[in-house]
């Protein structure tokens, strides 16, 4: 190739079928199901980095798409195989767009749904102004130190509820609710979560741009 370097061939891995397994830098079970329904159809089997005794990576920066990178890097480096690792919170307007990338570990560790509710309706009182959007930032990279990793982001907006609905979904879902469906993201079945979550919509962007690896 141009100026001494070899040339490779990005998208070779993914039109010849090798690059079927993706390590997920996560091993949340709910986030690994909703990741392999979408990805499933596409040919690609994602595993979770504790199935290849991948420790979690720290996350000491204060934005989603540091933390992702950071994540699918660890991920990427320890496996040997693509990674892919999203970087999600929930972000409220009345707070600052607290808690923001804090949103798993909220109320400290250990990490707790129930806590980080709890924090979050305490911290909110009686403000009028619930709006609240959720964030999902994911991030694929080819090998740990891909140049240009693909990046794709996703926004989800409701409001804060005073009470929690529903049993599904995981986190701050069941105090986020939805006006034009309501309900609370809780309360939604999966499939329709998926296509219109942050997560979702993040997850889309990417699909979209996979062929063009």
């Amino acid at each position: 190739g141009r100026n001494g370097y070899p040339a490779v061939d990005c998208g070779a891995k993914i039109r010849t079928g090798l690059m079927k397994k993706l390590v997920l830098a996560s091993n949340n079970a709910k986030k690994m199901k909703e990741l392999n329904a979408l990805l499933a159809p596409l040919g690609f089997e994602v595993i979770p980095q504790g199935a290849l005794g991948i420790p979690e990576a720290e996350e000491p920066h204060c934005t989603f798409v540091e933390n992702a990178l950071a994540k699918a890097r660890h991920a990427a480096k320890l496996s040997g195989l693509p990674a892919l690792a999203d970087d999600s919170g929930l972000c409220v307007a009345a707070l600052g767009g607290a808690p923001g990338v804090y949103s798993a570990r909220y109320a400290g560790e250990p990490k707790s749904d129930a806590r980080n509710n709890e924090k979050l309706l305490a911290d909110l009182g009686e403000n009028c102004n619930r709006a609240a959007h959720f964030v999902s930032v994911i991030v694929l990279v080819r090998h740990a130190d891909d140049p240009q990793p693909l990046i794709a982001e996703g926004e989800w907006y409701g409001e804060i509820l005073p009470a929690q609905r529903g049993e599904g979904g995981f986190g701050y879902d069941p105090m986020f609710y939805l006006p034009e469906f309501d309900k609370t993201a809780a309360e939604l079945d999966a499939e329709t979560k998926n296509g219109i979550s942050h997560r979702g919509k993040a997850m889309q962007q990417l699909i979209a741009r996979l062929p063009a690896l």
